[in-house]
């Protein structure tokens, strides 16, 4: 038998605090007020959060949910000491993913696991998924906070979450509608989002390149941390005046992979490489880590952040909702008869 150690142990002595956990979820309880929504039942602390759908609302209501995380691009964030902006990132990723179906996101919850949890750090991140949610009109239902010594690395951490959101069911966006003659609309990205940064790291590691290094009027740090855009308010706002036939939300697989997923059989997208407009960034990563064009449109969005799918005659109304709320938007390409294939010439 193993002899019983003289001296106590405590979970604090494992390398879990209790007392620091609690503490973030005190801090993060202001931070979801701030996205509550009425139809939110209970707050921040419970075993579940709780969300009346209104069902007066829908004749068919259908859920749209979806789940991701940041992936490397937080490693980025831990060297770089700036925090705020992934959180933003990890809701982007899921509530642009519920969009593209034609859905309304309602809630969001979150999973953030570190070595050990630092209050005011999560307290940071936290604040960056709140304001996240603020730009989707989702609310913070909850999530959950883990300290985890041994499974992360001192100082790194690691963030997932899911979102939900709502759809009348003859809404639902699934490329069906897709048909030859229909214009595809480029909505612009911030840069690389939250996509490819693996790559992007070994650049860095590679080259030796700093994230202070100047690019133009900014750090890479800056560009490369840039927050990936929330596309679900215009979104919605352009679904109330044009029939969308199909939206892709650009992520891994870039372009080429993602057009691809709502082009039905007999039917190809050809996108206008010209039409493009790339942020300075994707130029510093084609040149420094000498990337052939063909590898960067499947890793990267290339300054498309997502493609929608409309009726020529109803383009250039889709481009001007989008631009009165903020966004740039422009025709890339157009769908014609082929077989499945993505084209970028």
């Amino acid at each position: 038998m193993v002899q019983a150690l003289s001296k106590p142990l405590s979970y604090r002595d494992a390398g879990v605090d209790i007392e620091a956990g609690d503490e973030l979820v005190e801090r993060i309880k202001p931070l979801a007020r701030l996205t509550r929504r009425a139809e939110c039942i209970g707050s921040i602390g419970g075993f579940g959060g709780l969300f009346q759908l209104a069902g007066e609302k829908y004749r068919e209501p259908v859920l749209v949910a979806g789940a991701d995380g940041v992936g490397t691009k937080l490693k980025l964030a831990v060297e770089a000491d700036r925090h705020r902006g992934v959180g933003i990132d990890l809701v982007a990723m899921c509530v642009n993913d519920v969009v593209a179906c034609g859905a309304e996101p309602l809630f969001f919850l979150d999973y953030f696991a570190a070595a050990r949890l630092d209050p005011v750090r999560g307290e940071t991140v936290i604040s960056g998924i709140a304001e996240g949610c603020r730009r989707a009109g989702a609310a913070l239902l909850g999530g959950e906070s883990a300290e985890m010594p041994g499974l992360y690395a001192p100082g790194d951490y690691d963030l997932a979450g899911f979102a939900v959101g709502v759809v009348e069911k003859s809404d639902i966006i699934d490329g069906s509608r897709v048909e030859a003659g229909d214009a595809l609309v480029g909505i612009a990205s911030s840069g690389p989002h939250a996509n490819g940064f693996s790559l992007i790291r070994k650049i860095l590691a590679t080259t030796g390149a700093r994230l202070d290094a100047r690019l133009g009027d900014a750090t890479l740090a800056d560009l490369l941390l840039e927050p990936t855009r929330i596309y679900a308010r215009p979104l919605l706002a352009a679904f109330e005046r044009v029939e969308v036939h199909g939206l892709a939300h650009v992520t891994g697989g870039g372009l080429p992979g993602n057009v691809g997923r709502v082009i039905g059989a007999g039917l190809r997208a050809v996108i206008d490489a010209r039409a493009l407009r790339r942020p300075e960034i994707f130029d510093w990563i084609r040149s420094a880590g000498n990337v052939a064009e063909p590898e960067m449109l499947r890793t990267f969005n290339c300054g498309v952040g997502m493609v929608a799918i409309v009726d020529r005659d109803d383009a250039e109304l889709f481009i001007a909702v989008l631009r009165e709320r903020g966004e740039r938007a422009f025709t890339i390409g157009r769908v014609e008869r082929g077989d499945g294939e993505v084209i970028v010439r």
